[in-house]
């Protein structure tokens, strides 16, 4: 089903003091299914604008009375979200383009292509359709009752979020599992804002990066001189944590060694700084979070069980991103949202393709790789929506099923290197290693326009 045949609500007037102008372009609009109607002057015309609903007007630059500029700036100020598409003759081209820096969408020479004029058309559409789809998106995250930013409204995510409301009140240790990039400290981070030890430290141990020769020294912290460079006292991540929360990263990658000190540490909640043998006590809740299986390593014999049995008191699976597709959306509009406001860029979110392709993709690295995707796409971006080029994903657009012919292919081919050149000609026929003129005939051959 095309744009038009789902948007035959869209509703146009003509505004054109010469009536064959008018009388041509309100019959072609209604045989292709739109409500059109038309004015000869700008009096009519703003009785028609009070008096309905309407979507896109096509307004002549020069008319008697008030001219179009000046009725251009009278409905954008009633209505600025109606598209305006000026109407114009070769000798009024400067005017047009000024009426674009005021607000119009587009501007015609007289006599309309009507080839450009169906494109033009479903463009306004598309745009349209698109601006709103991405507004009840992000009406879809402001609607989230979470404190965080864990944005998710699947089944798979409810569950998730029923299962942190149920452990934040308590003291109860907490394994988080899931693949890389699923948000797992992020989820670690809201349980303990939501608990009794929000006003207390968040302490991050990042079981990856301990150095093994140093190792009491990061978890029990040392008196000064105790270490070669030890030239002051200094605390170790378990007394950092005392009254709040203790993370622990990764603990899968920890050595035996490292376990046995960890798994002492968490069951006595006291030890001593190294070089010191006074006694710390200390009070801290347990979250962990894993990508790998610890039960699998546990039978290995590469894992402690009664670490393991201290970990995995109550356990929440963080589904992959594959798991949750109605939230990839959501997700994604969240990034952009987020990123533009941050880079100051007027981005309003994705064209048609790109949103298929971010629902198709596998995103093996999660949301983390999402995220990554849609920063790079924000960069080079230079237009209104991110486009499927500028995702950069590993994988090629569709061809709709019936252009598989070779012509079909070239023409999808320059069109979306055209779109990755902005439409630079020069530089797409150095892409495509072809010269300018050839280039020139097969955008015209195959009817190509921005």
């Amino acid at each position: 089903m095309n744009l038009r045949e789902k948007d035959k609500s869209v509703s146009i007037l003509v505004v054109d003091d010469e009536f064959s102008v008018r009388d041509s372009l309100t019959k072609w609009f209604r045989s292709d299914g739109y409500k059109a109607e038309s004015a000869a002057d700008a009096t009519e015309a703003l009785k028609k604008l009070q008096a309905g609903h309407w979507d896109i007007v096509f307004l002549d630059i020069k008319m008697p009375g008030i001219d179009g500029m000046e009725l251009q700036q009278r409905i954008k100020n009633v209505n600025p979200e109606i598209v305006i598409v000026m109407l114009t003759g070769y000798a009024s081209i400067d005017t047009a383009v000024k009426s674009l820096k005021e607000g119009a969408y587009d501007y015609l020479t007289k006599p309309v292509d009507p080839d450009y004029l169906s494109h033009l058309i479903e463009k306004i559409i598309q745009q349209r359709r698109l601006s709103r789809e991405n507004v009840l998106l992000k009406e879809k995250i402001q609607e989230l009752n979470l404190t965080s930013q864990i944005i998710g409204q699947s089944p798979e995510m409810l569950k998730v979020f029923e299962l942190m409301r149920s452990v934040a009140a308590t003291d109860t240790p907490v394994l988080i599992k899931g693949e890389s990039g699923t948000g797992k400290e992020l989820i670690a981070r809201t349980i303990h804002s939501q608990s009794t030890r929000r006003f207390f430290p968040f302490i991050n141990l990042n079981c990856g990066g301990l150095d093994e020769g140093l190792l009491e020294s990061e978890l029990y912290g040392h008196e000064k001189g105790a270490l070669a460079e030890a030239l002051y006292p200094r605390k170790g991540k378990l007394e950092m944590a005392d009254g709040g929360t203790l993370f622990l990263d990764e603990p899968a990658v920890l050595s035996i060694k490292a376990q046995t000190a960890l798994q002492r540490a968490i069951e006595t909640k006291q030890f001593s700084r190294v070089g010191s043998q006074e006694i710390i006590k200390v009070d801290f809740r347990l979250i962990s979070a894993t990508s790998k299986d610890l039960e699998i390593l546990v039978k290995e014999g590469t894992f402690r069980k009664d670490l393991y049995y201290q970990l995995n008191v109550f356990s929440i699976s963080v589904p992959h991103l594959r798991q949750r597709g109605s939230d990839i959306p959501l997700l994604a509009n969240y990034f952009l949202s987020d990123l533009t406001k941050g880079m100051n860029k007027p981005i309003t979110g994705f064209s048609a393709e790109a949103l298929k392709l971010i629902e198709k993709y596998d995103w093996p690295g999660n949301v983390q790789e999402l995220k990554n995707a849609i920063e790079r796409a924000v960069v080079i971006s230079q237009g209104p929506f991110i486009n499927s080029l500028e995702l950069s994903l590993p994988i090629v657009p569709e061809i709709p099923p019936d252009e598989f012919s070779l012509e079909a292919t070239e023409k999808a081919h320059i069109l979306r290197v055209l779109e990755w050149m902005k439409w630079d000609k020069e530089k797409t026929a150095r892409a495509l290693k072809i010269d300018g003129d050839t280039l020139q005939s097969k955008i015209e051959k195959y009817g190509l326009r921005k």
